[in-house]
C-alpha cells in the first residue's frame, strides 16, 4: 500500500499519535543518556555506540563492517575511530590480504572501559523504562517486533 492515499480512520490516527509519543520518549531518553555520558565519561553516544560494536567481535571489525552495523557514513566511522584510537580504547589493525582494509579492535583498557560504561549504561536504562512493569515491557517488545518484522517485510 506504499504510496496509495487512504481517508484516516480512528485507527489511523490513534497509530499516529502512538508514533508521535514514541518518537517524543526515544528522544527524551537518547537525550538523557547522551547527557549523562557526557557529564560521567566525557563521551559521546557515537562513540559509545562504536565501542558496543566493537565489543561484541573480539576479532574486531572492518571499518566498512563497522559503518554498516551502526548505519552511518564511513567518514563518520572515521572520526569516530580516530578519536578512540587517540584516547587508547582501540587500535587499527592491517587485514592480512588487504592492504587498504583495517580492522579496528578494542584495547584491553577500551575493554574494560566500556564494560564498566555498559554496566551503568544498564543502570540507567532501567531507570528511565522504571515506568514499565514485567508485563508492560514483553507486550512493548513484542508489538515493537511485530512493527519491526512488518518494516523489513515491505523492503
Amino acid at each position: 500500500m506504499t504510496g496509495q492515499t487512504q481517508i484516516p480512520s480512528d485507527l489511523s490516527k490513534d497509530r499516529l499519535r502512538v508514533w508521535l509519543r514514541m518518537l517524543k520518549v526515544t528522544r527524551m531518553i537518547e537525550a538523557e543518556l547522551r547527557e549523562r555520558m557526557r557529564l560521567e565519561w566525557d563521551i559521546t553516544l557515537p562513540r559509545f555506540d562504536v565501542m558496543a560494536a566493537l565489543r561484541r567481535s573480539e576479532e574486531g571489525m572492518k571499518m566498512s563492517d563497522l559503518s554498516g552495523v551502526l548505519r552511518v557514513s564511513n567518514g563518520n566511522v572515521t572520526g569516530i575511530v580516530d578519536r578512540l584510537v587517540s584516547d587508547e580504547l582501540v587500535e587499527r589493525r592491517a587485514v592480512e590480504g588487504d592492504r587498504r582494509a583495517m580492522r579496528v579492535v578494542l584495547t584491553e583498557r577500551g575493554r574494560t572501559q566500556f564494560d564498566q560504561m555498559a554496566a551503568v549504561h544498564e543502570v540507567w536504562v532501567d531507570e528511565l523504562l522504571s515506568p514499565i512493569g514485567a508485563q508492560g515491557l514483553a507486550t512493548v517488545h513484542s508489538r515493537l517486533g511485530r512493527i519491526a518484522e512488518k518494516a523489513e517485510d515491505d523492503t
